[in-house]
């Protein structure tokens, strides 16, 4: 093995048969099980899923947009890992597999094909392959709206100084965006509409397909942050119209830092040019000397990624599969609703539109943010609570109950 190349190295152990399926096998070792229901009753329980969640044992965690805890076969999974590595190394190989089984599912899970699936280490690394992709001009566009995350802003700001684009931002009415505010700014200089599925702002969920074929419409591509979105609630970048996707895994999908599945419509693969090359993303070495890379969405896959995350990764999608993302939706929007609704009574004012389809709340307040933060500390109530905007994000989870509503409304009462 010691004369054999890197490259030589991992053709070889890519073809070694090892009798399980990587990842099955080590999940299967890691003590992966089905959601447990437990004695709780339906009500206190409705998924049967609390009995796999610490977080749950001490406080009453309504956080999940900013970081969703993990159940414990994640920490399963993320353990056996790392007792892998320190008994007996994964071969590369293996761990390469082990990547294309969590690219299926993750693709099950959007309505994609696996050959659509890059990974990335970050959304917003997503977003900026993109834009360099694009040969953009002095001249063209970019649309976003004032609810997408603060990279969008950054990015498309420098590249408005750096390149002369212009940024064309639509402004949100009353917590909502919708295809009526782009329209007057989508035109044939727009190369990008760009929009987060779920804002992490307030949770809106933005219609889709209408702002697919607004783009598609100007000849622009529709990119999408899906991070607030996926394993939230089903999602079908199919039938959404979606031209790319990306979206990191540390919150609704209950994996980890550092891996962000990167979806790439198939038959825009040749048009996101790679900007950075490296070994891993080799399909054959050609007579010559010279490379050919994938030609599938593993072409972004460019070099080591955070296998124990992919690992982790793996084990969350299985988890979201045997719950189902569908059940997981009813039952949290069903909790944002009520939450939204107790707040509306006791007086503050929201920005979270009426209706909306998520399981993110936001409101406004006037007190002081560190007092809040301390009376939430206090009744072991975890929130964001943003004291520049003035705002609180509540966002329950597959784990949370109507108790844990009914809990946090009774802290918010003290502080209206």
């Amino acid at each position: 093995m010691s004369n054999l190349s890197r490259r030589d190295f991992i053709a070889a152990s890519t073809s070694i048969g090892v009798g399980v399926p990587p990842t099955i096998g080590l999940l299967a070792a890691g003590g992966i099980r089905a959601p447990q229901s437990g004695n709780a009753r339906a009500e206190d329980d409705p998924l049967g899923v609390r009995g796999d969640f610490p977080v749950v044992r001490a406080r009453t965690y309504l956080n999940s947009a900013y970081i969703t805890p993990v159940p414990s076969q994640v920490v399963a999974a993320g353990r056996r890992f790392v007792e892998r590595k320190a008994e007996r190394p994964i071969p590369l190989g293996e761990m390469l597999r082990a990547t294309d089984e969590v690219r299926g599912q993750f693709a099950r899970l959007i309505n994609a094909d696996s050959d659509e699936i890059g990974f990335l280490f970050s959304t917003s690394e997503g977003e900026n392959i993109v834009a360099n992709a694009l040969d953009l001009k002095a001249g063209d566009n970019i649309v976003i709206d004032d609810l997408h995350y603060e990279t969008e802003f950054v990015l498309y700001r420098h590249l408005q100084d750096t390149r002369g684009i212009e940024l064309r931002v639509a402004r949100h009415r009353e917590g909502r965006v919708e295809a009526r505010d782009f329209e007057p700014l989508v035109d044939r200089r727009t190369r990008l509409v760009s929009v987060a599925w779920v804002s992490h702002h307030n949770g809106f969920r933005h219609d889709m397909r209408p702002l697919a074929d607004l783009a598609h419409a100007q000849g622009a591509l529709f990119y999408v942050d899906g991070i607030q979105a996926v394993g939230m609630f089903p999602t079908d970048v199919k039938a959404e119209g979606i031209d790319v996707m990306c979206a990191g895994t540390y919150k609704w999908l209950l994996g980890s830092f550092g891996v962000a599945p990167f979806y790439v419509r198939r038959d825009l693969l040749d048009r996101i040019r790679l900007d950075r090359y490296g070994a891993l993303h080799v399909e054959r070495t050609r007579s010559d000397g010279g490379f050919d890379v994938y030609k599938t969405a593993k072409r972004f896959d460019y070099s080591t990624l955070p296998f124990g995350e992919v690992y982790q990764l793996g084990a969350g999608l299985a988890y979201l599969e045997r719950v189902g993302v569908g059940r997981i939706e009813s039952h949290t929007v069903a909790l944002a609703r009520e939450l939204r609704a107790g707040l509306a009574r006791q007086g503050y004012r929201l920005f979270t539109p009426e209706e909306n389809h998520s399981s993110i709340v936001t409101y406004y307040t006037t007190k002081d943010a560190a007092a809040m933060t301390a009376a939430f500390d206090r009744a072991s109530v975890d929130v964001t609570v943003r004291g520049d905007s003035g705002q609180v994000r509540v966002s329950p989870a597959l784990f949370n109950t109507r108790a844990d509503i009914a809990r946090f409304l009774e802290v918010s009462r003290t502080l209206v």
